[in-house]
């Protein structure tokens, strides 16, 4: 087994939960070179991550056969002698079995896990643990098929030099007009991916709570289409005296992940970027669904231990409005004793 793909082939939050997943492999069998399956829009962050040698770029959604028959051209090419499979569908099934690649290992959930050669029950939706540890699971799974003993691997999962973070501080602090001396809390109220948000109101009054009388710079997150969100919770901070600052213009995912990572705190609902934050390991405050397969634990971030909060809303009948269930008045001194123990205020 000296070279194994890894297909992760779906959302940038799904993917960052796989990093742990990676960070075993790599650690537990050093000399195989690991290649990561995924789309366009998470290259850049593979290329960030330690645990991936090499990558191959999907073929879009509904791309035609020609497209993918070129793909699995190129992935027969490289004579995989192992593919684990994250996420099983029947693009990914059907990639792996034609590309003849020999030992083949996915979940144990759709009809298409017929056309891999050794599968693992697994029941994601019924959220029974965070998708991350069912992702390591599969990884155990292989290792034990190898007769190698895993190495448990341990957050953070990226990491970035000491000057590269104090360089893109002074950038930000620039751009932004940030005071430095100041702990930066980074809000994200965009509704990226299939998870539902709390209201501009909530976070307004969650944003507003922490910062009295905690001295804190409050920088407002935003990925393409959500910049109108950033701008009118920017507009209901300043009607409460509030300054924040509205980031919505970066150099890319790279760029965007070194910002996350000069954050102090980073507070979003289940999103891309909340994945993000916790992979460098800045301390997450996450909002969470109360349906069963969106629950904080299967949804659990990647962060050291101590280094997450989160809340979701009691059971509610109207499923779609959940979130304004949460009550920020009454989360707020859990929100404000996880503050006061991650950040070390002067």
């Amino acid at each position: 087994m000296k070279k194994i793909l890894v297909i992760r082939n779906d959302k940038i939050g799904d993917f960052m939960l796989a990093w742990p997943a990676f960070a075993m492999l790599k650690q537990s069998m050093p000399d195989a070179e690991i290649t990561a399956l995924i789309p366009s829009y998470t290259k850049a962050l593979a290329v960030l991550c330690p645990s991936i040698d090499r990558i191959l770029v999907d073929c879009e959604k509904n791309a035609d056969q020609l497209n993918q028959k070129t793909l699995i051209k190129k992935i027969n090419s490289h004579h995989f002698d192992a593919v684990i499979c994250f996420f099983l569908n029947a693009h990914n099934a059907t990639l792996v079995w034609k590309a003849e690649i020999p030992f083949r290992l996915a979940p144990a959930t759709k009809i298409f896990q017929f056309l891999y050669n050794h599968r693992v029950t697994q029941h994601r939706s019924k959220s029974e643990k965070p998708e991350y540890q069912y992702n390591l699971d599969l990884i155990r799974v292989f290792l034990e098929k190898q007769n190698i003993q895993p190495i448990e691997p341990t957050a953070p999962y990226l990491r970035f030099s000491t000057e590269v973070l104090a360089k893109q501080r002074t950038k930000l602090s620039v751009l932004l007009d940030l005071d430095e001396n100041k702990p930066w809390l980074y809000v994200h109220a965009g509704n990226g991916g299939s998870a539902n948000n709390l209201s501009l109101i909530q976070y307004s009054n969650l944003v507003i709570g922490m910062c009295n009388p905690k001295p804190l710079e409050v920088v407002l997150t935003a990925g393409p289409g959500e910049e109108q969100k950033a701008a009118e919770l920017q507009k209901l901070l300043n009607n409460h005296g509030l300054p924040s600052v509205v980031y919505d213009k970066n150099d890319g995912l790279q760029d965007f992940t070194r910002s996350i990572a000069c954050a102090s705190a980073f507070i979003a609902s289940s999103t891309g970027p909340l994945h993000i934050a916790a992979t460098v390991d800045v301390p997450t405050i996450g909002f969470f669904s109360a349906k069963r397969s969106a629950t904080p634990l299967r949804w659990q971030s990647i962060n050291s231990h101590g280094h997450h909060l989160a809340f979701a809303p009691p059971i509610s009948k109207d499923i779609r409005s959940d979130m304004f269930n949460i009550n920020i008045e009454k989360i707020l001194p859990d929100v404000m004793s996880f503050i006061a123990r991650v950040i070390p205020f002067s």
